[in-house]
């Protein structure tokens, strides 16, 4: 079992520890979260830019070729 504080300048050291803990974290979560979305938003970009050339090279090859006569004819 853990320990408790027994005083009330010890409880009040106690919560200030956690806080300051817990505020660390969030600091830090939020930052990796920042990043993620960076990565995010440029890998949506590269995924637009990759489906755009797709799709124009897909239509490229769809396009029929000119009817032209053999050239033993």
């Amino acid at each position: 079992m853990t320990e408790e504080p027994t005083s009330d300048p010890d409880r009040i050291t106690k919560l200030e520890e956690i806080v300051a803990y817990q505020t660390k974290t969030i600091e830090e979560l939020s930052e990796q979260l920042a990043e993620q979305w960076t990565v995010l938003d440029q890998t949506r970009l590269k995924l637009d830019r990759l489906t755009e050339r797709f799709l124009s090279l897909e239509e490229a090859s769809l396009e029929a070729p000119a009817i032209t006569k053999p050239p033993h004819y």
